[in-house]
C-alpha cells in the first residue's frame, strides 16, 4: 500500500482523549486506566489510530506559513472541493454551493435543524441503538427522545421497524426524526428501498428530517452509500443533511462540518438559527484541511483505507464467531465500530457486563460500554487501528476477558 496503515502511532502526551483521559471521566463513558505490565490499545472514542491523509496537513502548512490568520471568507475552493466529493463518492447531482452550509459540528447542526422544526418539550423520534452524542445533546437541550428499536433478522441484520415507528409518530404527535445513515453504533448501511419508506413514512405524517450521514464516506463490502435526499423530490425538501471530513479523516480536533440543504425556506431559517450565538464560524485551518482532505491524494488514501478497515471487521467478526462463545456481532457494512452483544456469555458465566469491560481494562483493552447506547448488554469496539492492535486485542480477550 502507498500509505502508512500499520505503524503504531505513540498519541500519549499529545492530547488525545483516545489514551490520554483513560480512568479520568465517567467511567459509563471513559474506561479505566490499565494495571501495570499491559499498554493501551484505545479501541473506545470513534477516532482513527493511523496517520491522516498527507495532503491535509499539507495544505495547512502552506496556509500556516503565511503569518496573518485575521479574518477571512470561505474560499471557493471550499465548496467546490464539497460539491466534486459528493458527485464522486455519492453520485449526486445538482449540489450547488447556496446549499452548502458551515457547521461548528454535526451535532450543533442537528441542534440548530431540531430549532427551526421543533418547539422544546417537543418529542423527537430516534432509532435505538441510539448515538450517545444525540442522547446528551437533544436531552440538554429540552428535547424528548422516541425511540424507535431497531430489530435484527433472521440473519443478524439490523432493520427499522417501520409498524413501531408509525405508531409512536402517530400517538406521540411527532414532527421531525433523526436519520444516522450510516448508523452509529450498529453500522447498517441502510438500502434505497429501505431509505425510501422511511422518507415516505415521514411524508405521510409530515415529519421533518435531520439525518446525520457523518459515516458516509466508511463505507464496506461493496455496500453503497445512499443520500436521504437523494431518493425523492419530496426527501430532498424536507431534510437537513450532514456531513463533516472528521470520521473519515480523523479530523475532529480541527472541528468543522457542514449541512446541505435544499429547500430555501428550510435552509433560510437553519443558517439563522446557527448563526444565533455568533460562534459557528469556520476555523481557517479546518477550511484547508477540507480542502486538502477532499483532494484526489484524498480519494486514493480513503479507497486504501476502506481495504484496511474492511481487513480489520473480517478478522474481528471471525474472531468472535470462532473464538468468543456467548459473544454476538452483526458484520457492520459501514463505520469502524462493532456493537458487540455479551447478553448470552454474561447469561452462562452469571457475569455482568461491569465484570467484563473491568476485566479488559485491566488489561489494556480499552473497549467501551455500550449501555449509553441503548445496548443493554453491549460494548462499542473501534477498529480503526493497525492490524497487529486489533490481533493482540483480541488475544488479550480471549486469554484474560471472555473466560468461564
Amino acid at each position: 500500500m502507498k500509505y502508512d496503515f500499520e505503524s503504531i502511532m505513540n498519541r500519549h502526551g499529545l492530547d488525545a482523549i483516545a489514551v490520554d483521559a483513560l480512568g479520568t471521566g465517567n467511567r459509563s463513558f471513559i474506561p479505566d486506566k490499565p494495571e501495570e505490565g499491559f499498554d493501551v490499545i484505545p479501541m473506545w472514542v470513534a477516532d482513527m489510530n493511523f496517520p491522516t491523509c498527507p495532503s491535509i496537513p499539507k495544505a495547512m502548512i502552506e496556509r500556516a506559513e503565511h503569518p496573518a490568520y485575521g479574518y477571512f471568507d470561505i474560499r471557493k475552493e471550499y465548496y467546490d472541493e464539497i460539491i466534486k466529493w459528493h458527485e464522486s463518492r455519492n453520485c449526486v447531482n445538482g449540489l450547488t454551493a447556496e446549499c452548502i452550509g458551515y457547521e461548528n459540528g454535526v451535532l450543533g447542526g442537528v441542534l440548530s435543524a431540531l430549532g427551526v422544526f421543533c418547539s422544546k418539550g417537543d418529542n423527537v423520534l430516534l432509532h435505538s441503538p441510539t448515538y450517545i452524542g444525540f442522547t446528551n445533546s437533544l436531552q440538554n437541550s429540552g428535547y424528548n427522545i422516541v425511540h424507535s428499536p431497531l430489530k435484527k433478522d433472521a440473519r443478524g441484520i439490523w432493520r427499522m421497524d417501520f409498524e413501531d415507528m408509525e405508531e409512536k409518530i402517530r400517538s406521540r404527535r411527532i414532527h421531525a426524526a433523526i436519520f444516522c445513515s450510516p448508523h452509529n453504533p450498529c453500522g447498517r448501511v441502510w438500502t434505497r428501498e429501505e431509505i425510501f419508506a422511511f422518507t415516505e413514512l415521514c411524508r405521510k405524517y409530515d415529519v421533518k428530517i435531520v439525518s446525520d450521514e457523518i459515516w458516509s464516506d466508511m463505507i464496506l463490502f461493496g455496500n453503497r452509500h445512499i443520500p436521504t435526499q437523494s431518493v425523492s423530490e419530496d426527501a430532498r425538501n424536507r431534510t437537513v443533511a450532514l456531513y463533516a471530513p472528521s470520521k473519515t479523516f480523523n479530523l475532529a480536533g480541527l472541528v468543522g462540518s457542514y449541512h446541505i440543504i435544499y429547500n430555501p425556506a428550510i435552509r433560510d431559517r437553519v443558517r439563522k438559527e446557527s448563526s444565533l450565538s455568533h460562534y459557528n464560524n469556520i476555523n481557517i485551518m479546518s477550511m484547508y484541511a477540507l480542502i486538502g482532505a477532499y483532494s484526489p491524494e484524498g480519494y486514493a488514501w480513503v479507497d486504501e483505507l476502506l481495504k484496511v478497515l474492511g481487513q480489520n471487521i473480517e478478522y474481528a467478526c471471525s474472531f468472535i464467531e470462532d473464538r468468543l462463545p456467548g459473544v454476538e456481532v452483526s458484520k457492520p457494512e459501514g463505520t469502524y465500530m462493532l456493537f458487540a452483544d455479551c447478553s448470552q456469555y454474561c447469561a452462562r458465566t452469571g457475569k455482568s457486563l461491569d465484570d467484563v469491560l473491568n476485566a479488559a481494562w485491566k488489561v489494556g483493552v480499552a473497549i467501551q460500554d455500550g449501555r449509553p447506547f441503548h445496548g443493554d448488554c453491549h460494548t462499542r469496539i473501534n477498529l480503526a487501528l493497525p492490524l497487529s492492535r486489533v490481533k493482540e486485542a483480541f488475544d488479550r480477550l480471549e486469554t484474560y476477558v471472555f473466560v468461564d
